[in-house]
């Protein structure tokens, strides 16, 4: 776990870095803007949201797994989050996106962070099913393992490019939408890889992180649609 706690504090690390960057380079009349509009409820919101998700959801798929521990998730993190500022956003009457400052730390947290996950082996809970494919990685029980925290990571990393791309072109869709873009990569590739993953199923095939992801990937749909809707 020490070596699981150290990567969070990597990732951690490197969205911050990668905020800053942000705000530096392209975000910083956006973040001050957004400041002005939410106020510090907002952040409260989000904060409260991300922890209760993080450890309701993570526990939750363990209990219905016959793991009972308690354990965080990332994705309900993020649906804790997004939840909780769209009813504070519906409470003080804000509308439009505020997640585009998000988008890129949001990328860089969970690509570093997937790789803590990796290298904490079976006892965080995040390991693959077993597989034949020459990559299948032994996290000690002598059984070859898709790595699916490696998958994710990749899968992130390579959509943080996308948007810092976007951003390096002063795109004006990248800044409509980027948040929505890594919300929308992000649970489709979580919704696969959950595939690859050993936890209960709670409807047909799908897990509880099924779920979620579906429900993210929902979520960016409909928000990119209306924020393109809105600028037409």
């Amino acid at each position: 776990m020490q070596e699981h706690l150290r990567f969070d504090l990597i990732a951690w690390a490197s969205a911050i870095a990668v905020g800053v960057l942000m705000w530096h380079w392209r975000l910083r009349a956006t973040l001050v803007s957004l400041r002005a509009r939410v106020g510090a409820g907002y952040f409260a919101a989000l904060s409260a949201g991300s922890l209760l998700g993080a450890y309701g959801f993570g526990s939750l798929n363990l209990y219905l797994s016959d793991i009972v521990m308690p354990a965080r998730s990332m994705l309900g993190a993020l649906v804790g989050a997004i939840t909780a500022v769209e009813i504070y956003k519906l409470r003080h009457g804000i509308r439009g996106s505020t997640g585009v400052i998000f988008a890129a730390p949001l990328a860089a947290a969970i690509a570093v962070g997937r790789i803590g996950c990796y290298r904490a082996g079976l006892i965080d809970q995040t390991h693959g099913i077993a597989t034949t494919l020459p990559w299948g990685h032994d996290f000690g029980d002598g059984i070859a393992r898709h790595p699916v925290q490696l998958y994710e990571s990749a899968s992130m990393a390579l959509v943080l490019i996308a948007v810092l791309i976007g951003f390096a072109r002063r795109s004006p869709w990248m800044l409509a939408q980027g948040f929505y873009l890594i919300v929308g990569v992000y649970g489709a590739q979580r919704f696969a890889w959950e595939f690859l993953k050993p936890y209960a199923r709670v409807l047909g095939p799908f897990n509880v992180f099924h779920l979620l992801a579906a429900l993210l990937c929902a979520y960016a749909i409909y928000m990119g649609r209306h924020a393109s809707h809105a600028r037409t």
